[in-house]
């Protein structure tokens, strides 16, 4: 597989992206002490279909704020959130935010310490800005298109030459279960000497990549405010982001890998051959 260079990026006007970058930065604290505060502690899941589709006091909490702040720092901005949906704005709005207040609510639920709080400003191009918060280990992990990426405040970027021996990949289920083909993807990365892991938190999943803790992040499905802010930190570290034809795109319509430029073409290649054998 040839990777193609990424496009330049977009220009956004610098002041707007050291605000938005100040604002996020403020929410994502403000989420990473009230999960910490109340993650397993009397938390009131409303059940779905699903039972581990959960909603919790805390997801409505923490997404209420979100919206009131980025109200009055940005009128005329929509957000578009998980549980409370998009507002409604003119069409052709230039940007939009994507926020996901709890990601990894079953995690959260159980006490279990990996869970995120996503928060991410797009636009035509994919992420301007993202922040996730990573409260279990007291980090803040943020990026704006251009300046790189930081987790709390120090530089970070991932080592391209690192491949998939050795190496972990983080995967995560679909909400139905194991997607078409796991198995097999599963067993092609044990023969390459490369670790899955399934942890329960896609933000987190591909903040791994971009931190240089996973060489690679594969998502089978995904919704966008998942993963909004850590694919802008993955875009930031050099990370490669394709779809499962190989093809470059920022947020993938059917599925997404997330991969240093070395181990791209040997997970997608994994990746892909769980789909052939699995048709439809």
């Amino acid at each position: 597989m040839t990777v193609v260079p990424p496009a330049p990026p977009h220009p956004v006007e610098p002041g707007l992206l050291s605000r938005a970058l100040e604002v996020a930065g403020r929410l994502a604290n403000d989420a990473a002490d009230v999960i910490t505060a109340t993650a397993g502690r009397g938390a009131h899941p409303e059940a779905g279909d699903n039972p581990f589709d959960w909603v919790t006091d805390t997801d409505h909490t923490l997404e209420r704020h979100t919206r009131r702040v980025l109200a009055r720092e940005f009128p005329g901005i929509p957000v578009i959130a998980e549980e409370f949906g998009a507002e409604a704005h003119p069409p052709g709005a230039e940007y939009r935010w994507l926020v996901d207040p709890v990601d990894g609510t079953a995690n959260y639920v159980a006490g279990i310490p990996w869970c995120a709080y996503s928060l991410a400003l797009m636009d035509s191009a994919g992420p301007v800005v993202g922040v996730v918060a990573d409260p279990y280990r007291g980090q803040i992990y943020a990026a704006a298109r251009g300046r790189g990426i930081r987790a709390n405040g120090a530089p970070v970027r991932l080592d391209p030459h690192a491949g998939v021996s050795g190496g972990i990949v983080c995967a995560e289920l679909t909400r139905a279960g194991p997607w078409p083909g796991m198995g097999e993807f599963i067993t092609a990365a044990a023969l390459a000497h490369t670790g899955v892991r399934v942890l329960g938190s896609a933000a987190l999943a591909v903040a791994q990549v971009a931190l240089g803790h996973a060489v690679a992040a594969v998502l089978e499905s995904y919704r966008e405010w998942d993963v909004a802010g850590s694919i802008a930190l993955a875009l930031e570290s050099g990370a490669v982001i394709l779809d499962r034809q190989g093809r470059r795109r920022s947020l993938p319509a059917d599925g997404m890998l997330v991969a240093t430029p070395a181990a791209a073409a040997d997970v997608l290649s994994w990746w892909q051959a769980g789909t052939t054998s699995h048709p439809g």
